[in-house]
């Protein structure tokens, strides 16, 4: 365990990635990385996070910006409670600790949208605190390295995770520049070595830093180790989207609840059913509607359940005057500029 980071600092030093946009000594920087990077690949983030940094260039900026120009920025990246988590946290920055992120995890994680590993990321990036990060690259990496079975998952595997991690750390020193530079290649290390090297799937062992004392490589273990978490049916769902167009053929958008799926965003009014669907528009929104033939249904699929969705064309018969305040009229343009989930992008380009 003495060598393990030696070894993996030296092999990032030469070998891992300095080149991307986030690798910088900013708090702001990091933590916006961190939190796209969670649940998305490395090369959508790439696409993201400089658009993200131009109409956002400071956390400051992003505090004080309306949450549904996030909303939009964020359109497309999915798990849309992260990017709500991204503006309150923005503001409580702003609001607790004068615009920075302290060095501390611990404050970092009472921040909203902050886990355990993100706020370690965030503090061993930015001031070079000596804390330890646990993300899915860096379970993969230790669970195959220790031989450790059961699913990551599990609290009690999770936490056998995080001594070792805490224990695999950079030997404190009194440098500060050494310790400072020793944890950022150490950190950067695990998520190189997860991301290019120890892959979920054939994993390139031989280059790896690690190999001659990894205990799946030892025992061919590679390709069960990690631990797969145990499958579960996954639920199936409908919806009836109502595509309801004006006489200026704009589209008529409601605003979800702040919490839940697509928590915040604009989206088509949802039914049960076409044979209710004019009924149940003129009673929750006052509108008269003629329904024209149902669009073919397609599927979209969440973490948790798949969810099938037959768009409904209608056009207004009448006033279109509204009488709820979360609901609004929006040219096809204005509805692809605003921040709504990725199905109803699908149905308004179909049109």
């Amino acid at each position: 365990m003495s060598h393990f980071s030696t070894r993996l600092t030296t092999w990032q030093r030469e070998h891992g990635r300095h080149h991307l946009p986030w690798q910088v000594a900013d708090g702001y920087r990091v933590w916006l990385s961190e939190i796209m990077l969670q649940q998305t690949q490395v090369t959508t983030v790439l696409d993201y996070y400089p658009r993200f940094l131009e109409r956002f260039p400071t956390l400051a900026d992003l505090a004080a910006a309306p949450l549904d120009d996030v909303l939009a920025l964020w359109s497309g990246l999915g798990y849309y409670t992260r990017a709500r988590n991204l503006h309150a946290c923005a503001q409580a920055v702003v609001r607790d600790f004068g615009g920075q992120f302290p060095p501390d995890p611990a404050l970092i994680t009472t921040l909203p949208g902050i886990g355990r590993s993100t706020a370690a990321a965030i503090a061993a990036f930015s001031y070079g605190t000596r804390a330890a990060i646990l993300d899915g690259n860096v379970k993969r990496v230790l669970t195959r390295w220790a031989g450790i079975e059961g699913f990551p998952g599990v609290k009690a595997i999770e936490n056998q995770l995080w001594t070792l991690a805490e224990a695999l750390l950079p030997e404190p020193n009194s440098d500060k520049d050494i310790a400072t530079t020793a944890i950022k290649a150490h950190t950067q290390g695990l998520m190189d070595l997860g991301a290019t090297i120890c892959t979920p799937k054939n994993p390139t062992c031989l280059t790896c830093p690690l190999s001659s004392d990894c205990q799946a490589r030892m025992s061919g273990r590679q390709a069960e180790l990690p631990t797969k978490k145990p499958k579960k049916t996954i639920p199936e769902k409908s919806t009836v989207m109502v595509l309801l167009r004006n006489t200026q053929g704009e589209i008529l958008l409601e605003r979800r609840p702040p919490t839940g799926i697509w928590g915040g965003l604009w989206s088509l009014p949802e039914v049960s059913t076409t044979l209710s669907a004019a009924e149940i528009m003129d009673q929750r929104f006052g509108l008269a509607i003629e329904l024209e033939p149902a669009l073919p249904e397609f599927i979209h699929v969440f973490t948790h359940y798949r969810l099938t969705i037959t768009p409904q064309p209608a056009y207004l018969i009448g006033s279109s005057a509204l009488r709820e305040d979360q609901t609004a009229w929006f040219s096809t343009s204005a509805a692809l500029a605003a921040g709504i989930p990725t199905p109803l992008r699908k149905i308004i380009h179909s049109i």
